[in-house]
C-alpha cells in the first residue's frame, strides 16, 4: 500500500492578487520556498514531496501520521504568509492513493475558498504491515553528451519535456505516477507495477520518438529508501555501459 498527501495552499489565486497583483518574482520566490521547507519537514520523516502546478503539491508518506501531517501545517503558517490543507489517502497503486487523497480534500471545500483553512482530510492511513514501496528514477541515455553541451539550453528542455510527456502517459494508464526532478531525470511511484511493465514502456518510448531511457527501480519500506535503491540501481545501469533497461534493488532490513 502507498500513502499520498495532496498539499495545496489555502486561498492562493485571490492571496497573488489582492490588494493588488504582487510580483512575479516574489510568487516564485515563496513557492521554491514552500517546495524545499516541504521536503525537509517531510524528509525528516523519510517522506518525499514533489511539485505539481507548485500551488499543489504530491508526497509520498507512508509512515507519517495524522499528528506529523498537523505539526507540518502549524509550522507552515508560522512562516508563510499563507496556510495549507492536506489530504491523504492510502490505495494498491500510486495513481488511486492520490484520487482519494484529493477527494478527501475537496469535500471539505475548494482551494480558492476564503472558508477552508488548515484543513487535514484524511481518507486512510497505511498500516505499517510489511509492505513495500516502488520507486523507479528514470534517466534519459547521454543527454549530457548529446544535447545539453551540443544543442541550446531550451531545445534540450524541449526534449525532455517530451520524454515526460510520453513516460507520463504510459505509466499513468497503469497506475503510476511520474514526477520531474531535475536534469534529465524522473522520479516514478510505480507501485502496482511489475518490472516487465516498467521495461516495455521505455522500450515502447525509444521506437515511438528515439529518446533512450534506463530505470532504477527501488523498493523500501518507506519512500526515501526506495527513491535512494532507485538511485543505486540507475548507477549500476550506468557502471554498464548503459546496456540494460532497469535494474532492480531492494533494501534489506
Amino acid at each position: 500500500m502507498i500513502q499520498m498527501t495532496l498539499i495545496q495552499i489555502d486561498n492562493y489565486g485571490p492571496w497573488t492578487v489582492t490588494p493588488r497583483p504582487r510580483r512575479e518574482s516574489d510568487l516564485q520566490r515563496l513557492q521554491a520556498q514552500l517546495y524545499a521547507d516541504l521536503n525537509s519537514m517531510m524528509g525528516m520523516k523519510k517522506g518525499l514531496v514533489f511539485y505539481t502546478r507548485f500551488d499543489n503539491l504530491l508526497a509520498v508518506t507512508n509512515g507519517l501520521t495524522e499528528e506529523d501531517h498537523r505539526r507540518i501545517q502549524i509550522s507552515i503558517r508560522n512562516r508563510y504568509p499563507f496556510t495549507v490543507s492536506m489530504g491523504v489517502g492510502t490505495a494498491e497503486t500510486p495513481h488511486e492513493a492520490q484520487k482519494l487523497a484529493t477527494i478527501a480534500l475537496q469535500k471539505q471545500g475548494g482551494a480558492q475558498s476564503s472558508d477552508r483553512k488548515e484543513i487535514l482530510a484524511i481518507d486512510s492511513l497505511a498500516d505499517d504491515d510489511g509492505s513495500y514501496l516502488q520507486m523507479a528514477h528514470i534517466d534519459i541515455n547521454s543527454c549530457t553528451d548529446t544535447l545539453t553541451d551540443i544543442e541550446s539550453a531550451f531545445d534540450t528542455n524541449f526534449l525532455v519535456n517530451k520524454a515526460q510527456h510520453y513516460l507520463m502517459t504510459k505509466l499513468i494508464k497503469k497506475g503510476a505516477l511520474l514526477f520531474f526532478i531535475g536534469g534529465d531525470n524522473f522520479m516514478a511511484p510505480c507501485n502496482g507495477l511489475t518490472e516487465k511493465e516498467i521495461e516495455d514502456i521505455l522500450i515502447e518510448i525509444d521506437e515511438e520518438i528515439g529518446i533512450g531511457l534506463k530505470a532504477g527501480i527501488g523498493r523500501g519500506k518507506n519512500v526515501e529508501d526506495a527513491a535512494y535503491m532507485a538511485d543505486i540501481g540507475l548507477e549500476e545501469i550506468r557502471a554498464r555501459g548503459n546496456d540494460m533497461w532497469i535494474y532492480v534493488v531492494e533494501k534489506e532490513y
